[in-house]
């Protein structure tokens, strides 16, 4: 039977971390199993974000080829001109300039017939990426699993980058798949992107996360670049009025979600969900994203020390 605190949990947690139409094809990987799991796995989830502050995995598309000219060029690029070895969709190396040179045959002729010059994009340049430290043996692997479950039947190469501070993947991916239907990412593919590689990272024992920048309370940018730079270094002529930052409807259901979470878990039997949710109200207190007054978690806090000290429920 599922608890009172697993069926908060599952409703906005779920908000929270798998929001979209469950019934759209290709949609972000979502929970599986029963509800007492679906409900472990977002109190993983939840300890990410607020308490282990999990590494965020950066999914970036940088480009694309409009043309063999181009895309030739980039395979250059990540392969370092052939030193370094790339790996093909079937898993084999590609190296030197030789197979290189066929790489390139066989993206021109493998289908529909690619011309030097091309209006349209023929390939996608895609990045993967974690911070520095971790392993970027785990890093290729799981970008290799990436790869198999987000672009099945689609030419791909992949090398891996470790010289660099981040050990990253860059991974070139031919836009017409074996079938003829081409590749066209989105907002909504990225994020399902970057849910995946999380996901394969995690089944390599790396702490990743992909969570939206809502979730975290992260806003845009409230003034110009230029202008952040030059009020941090003192170079401002003028003081430049920002004007007040307004809360995106997106960040107001985010902060919405983690409220409910946090009433939830501070009510939970299990001495760990109201551990989790002080965590929880440090990190709304202490995220300028979600403009929380020190009320509403002194409420939460307020209601853990009243729990605490009153008779154990039976």
């Amino acid at each position: 039977m599922t608890s009172t605190t697993e069926t908060a949990l599952l409703h906005w947690g779920e908000r929270l971390f798998y929001p979209g139409n469950r019934r759209v094809a290709n949609s972000a990987p979502h929970l599986r199993g029963t509800p007492t799991e679906r409900a472990a796995a977002l109190r993983q989830r939840i300890a990410a974000v607020v308490q282990r502050r999990a590494p965020q995995v950066m999914v970036k598309v940088t480009g694309g080829g409009r043309g063999m000219r181009a895309i030739t060029a980039h395979f250059h690029y990540i392969s370092k001109h052939g030193r370094l070895p790339m790996e093909d969709d079937r898993g084999e190396s590609v190296r030197g300039r030789e197979e290189l040179g066929l790489l390139v045959d066989e993206w021109r002729w493998g289908g529909t017939h690619i011309s030097e010059h091309t209006e349209r994009r023929e390939a996608y340049n895609v990045m993967l990426s974690m911070p520095r430290g971790t392993d970027p043996s785990i890093v290729l692997r799981a970008a290799r699993e990436f790869a198999q479950t987000e672009l099945a039947d689609h030419k791909y190469v992949m090398v891996l980058h470790d010289h660099q501070a981040n050990p990253h993947v860059h991974l070139s991916v031919r836009a017409e798949s074996n079938h003829g239907r081409r590749l066209n990412p989105r907002k909504a593919d990225l994020q399902r992107w970057r849910q995946t590689f999380a996901e394969k990272l995690r089944g390599w024992g790396i702490d990743a996360e992909a969570t939206r920048a809502p979730t975290r309370g992260v806003r845009g940018r409230d003034e110009p670049l230029w202008q952040r730079q030059a009020r941090a270094q003192q170079r401002l002529r003028r003081d430049a009025k920002r004007p007040p930052a307004r809360i995106a409807p997106s960040q107001l259901a985010a902060r919405q979600a983690w409220a409910h979470i946090g009433q939830a878990l501070i009510r939970s039997d299990d001495p760990r969900d109201r551990a989790l949710a002080r965590h929880l109200a440090a990190f709304m207190q202490r995220t300028p994203g979600f403009d929380v007054s020190n009320r509403s978690v002194q409420r939460i806090m307020e209601t853990d020390r009243r729990d605490r000290t009153s008779e154990p429920r039976r």
